[in-house]
């Protein structure tokens, strides 16, 4: 079989019956990071030793007939924020270089390692994750592989950008306020936000605590869910993810979006759209044959209030860095940082407030749909160092406002796939469906039907420019 741009599953199938050793993976996957990573700058360290000692585990393992994982001989990268043993944790930053290596890796990437899945690396991201562009100021932007010109979008387009070259079938990423559905709409990939809580971050560098997820990037939604149910059950490391035993997703895949209720998100976002991104979310509606919509009420508020946790949670903690490295940020990081660090106690404590009821409000929405769908970014990506972007007419800065539809979803913690929207000839654009608290499986089951229907991640090896 050519191993190149194969499915994860497909390759663990493979794998589990001999078919395809995961040396060879390994061979193939390091051959293709060779040729093709030096132009989109995904991969800011590649661990060629590691993947191969791994993969002669899992050959051994399996000419001795013990049991294989689920994810067996299946590369994956991780953004360079989750510990990896022996790899310094850069988080993006300059600053972060300085520190010794990780005495052990994160949670996640324990049991990816479990599951006989092959690490090959950390991924480029923006400086301590505040960035939905995919522009490092130290290591270099990230490219989209569908055009190089293009952004791969951020905080994690490392992440998103290897998998939409066919590097890895899988990568790992982290979501405060859009970090994994801009970059995986940006780059035509699925990605998931998980439920807050649903995964462990123990052994991955924060940036807000109270908004931060962790969550897949994939090629298909089957790949999503036989990772995510790898990676989700309880870690006492992790204070929000200590007890809740969350049921598998996987099998229920087959269900499809049969007895799924589903609307359009109104008003806030379907405003401030280009084109390409209305008619995305037109597409998919269209598919599923939804005409419903639905409000969710002070979505621009809770965007704001999202702003200002971020905000003033980062400064606090990248306080000490500020007094004596100001110099070694990102200018755009460090002023973002800085105004948190000097905002009033009183607003961060009015945002939580607002959190609590807005996310009572919202639940009281899903009383009556199960799945909502929204765009998951204003418009394509835009090009590397563009500064603004129209949208209706109005000049806004690209950087905050490519997270526009993101950051009110986040604030309060709900599961999202992001489904690829492709078009030839087009930069892809990408829809978010999201689902209440802990029923992950219902946005992963639209997915799949979508998915079904010819909404499918498109991998842009050939087709990047």
């Amino acid at each position: 079989m050519t191993i190149l741009a194969q499915p994860a599953h497909v390759i663990a199938e493979a794998v589990h019956d001999g078919t395809l050793s995961a040396v060879d993976v390994v061979a193939a996957t390091q051959a293709a990071i060779e040729r093709n990573d030096p132009a989109i700058n995904a991969f800011s360290e590649v661990t060629y030793e590691r993947a191969l000692s791994e993969a002669l585990r899992v050959d051994a393992a399996r000419r001795a007939r013990e049991p294989l994982g689920p994810l067996a001989g299946v590369p994956y990268a991780v953004k360079n924020l989750f510990d990896i043993e022996g790899l310094t944790t850069l988080a993006g930053s300059r600053i972060n270089a300085g520190h010794p290596p990780a005495a052990g890796d994160a949670t996640v990437i324990k049991r990816l390692k479990g599951a006989g899945a092959l690490l090959f690396g950390a991924l480029n991201m923006g400086e301590y994750a505040y960035d939905f562009t995919g522009e490092n100021a130290h290591y270099g932007a990230t490219r989209n592989p569908h055009n190089k010109a293009h952004m791969s979008g951020g905080s994690s387009g490392g992440s998103a950008a290897a998998v939409a070259a066919g590097l890895v079938p899988l990568a790992l990423g982290s979501d405060t306020n859009g970090s994994i559905r801009v970059p995986s709409a940006l780059t035509g990939i699925f990605g998931l936000k998980p439920t807050f809580g649903r995964l462990s971050r123990a052994g991955c560098f924060p940036f807000c605590a109270s908004l931060d997820h962790v969550g897949p990037f994939a090629g298909t939604v089957r790949d999503l869910a036989l990772t995510m149910d790898v990676l989700q059950g309880p870690d006492s490391a992790d204070p929000v993810c200590a007890t809740r035993i969350p049921q598998a997703v996987s099998a229920h895949l087959a269900r499809g979006a049969e007895g799924v209720t589903l609307a359009i998100a109104d008003d806030y976002f379907q405003r401030g759209l280009h084109p390409d991104a209305a008619a995305a979310v037109q597409r998919v509606a269209a598919a599923l044959d939804v005409e419903r919509s639905v409000h969710l009420p002070q979505v621009a508020r809770a965007r704001a209030a999202a702003f200002l946790m971020t905000n003033i949670e980062a400064g606090n903690l990248h306080l000490a860095r500020l007094k004596t490295r100001a110099a070694d940020f990102d200018p755009d990081v460090r002023e973002r940082l800085l105004a948190g660090a000097l905002a009033p106690a009183s607003w961060y404590v009015q945002a939580q407030r607002f959190r609590r009821w807005y996310q009572a409000a919202v639940r009281a929405v899903f009383d009556d749909v199960d799945v909502i769908i929204a765009p998951a970014t204003p418009c394509s990506a835009p090009r590397i160092g563009q500064k603004t972007m129209t949208l209706d007419g109005e000049t806004l800065p690209v950087r905050p406002n490519l997270g526009l539809f993101t950051q009110p979803i986040s604030f309060i913690g709900l599961p999202v796939v992001t489904v690829p929207v492709n078009s030839p000839g087009q930069l892809p654009v990408g829809v978010q469906l999201i689902a209440p608290a802990w029923r992950d499986d219902l946005c992963l089951r639209v997915a799949a039907t979508l998915e079904t229907l010819g909404f499918t991640a498109s991998l842009a090896t050939k087709e990047g420019k």
